[in-house]
């Protein structure tokens, strides 16, 4: 790893360096704060490199859809910030992943203790 390893393509030094001398361009800012750039394509390749600077937690389930879209080159069209959402009515708004914390959802049983009507496997011998 050593010293540099904190200049790795995702890093913050890395992509303001890029938007900086590169000539990385806003194109917009979702609902959550978070903004959105582009910039010309790198050496060898064709389509212009797109990236997310997220508002506090990088949490990839903070993109909206139609920013998704968007950063996944699935449409060309920069989503406008009046526009009204792809969203639909029953789906549900960003909620940050719980997982390891005591908000994480866990299912009916879950940690109950074993009742002993089943007999453990014993490799044979």
């Amino acid at each position: 790893m050593g010293f540099f390893s904190f200049l790795g393509t995702m890093s913050p030094v890395h992509i303001i360096w890029y938007g900086i001398y590169k000539g990385g361009k806003k194109v917009g800012e979702d609902v959550y704060g978070n903004r959105y750039f582009r910039a010309n394509a790198r050496f060898g390749y064709k389509k212009e490199r797109r990236w997310v600077r997220y508002k506090g937690t990088a949490e990839a389930s903070k993109v909206p859809p139609e920013w998704h879209g968007w950063l996944h080159y699935q449409s060309d069209d920069i989503p406008k910030a009046n526009e009204k959402s792809s969203r639909r009515n029953w789906q549900k708004s960003h909620q940050p992943n719980y997982t390891g914390t005591e908000k994480a959802y866990l299912p009916d049983g879950f940690g109950a203790k074993a009742t002993g009507d089943y007999e453990a496997w014993s490799p044979p011998e």
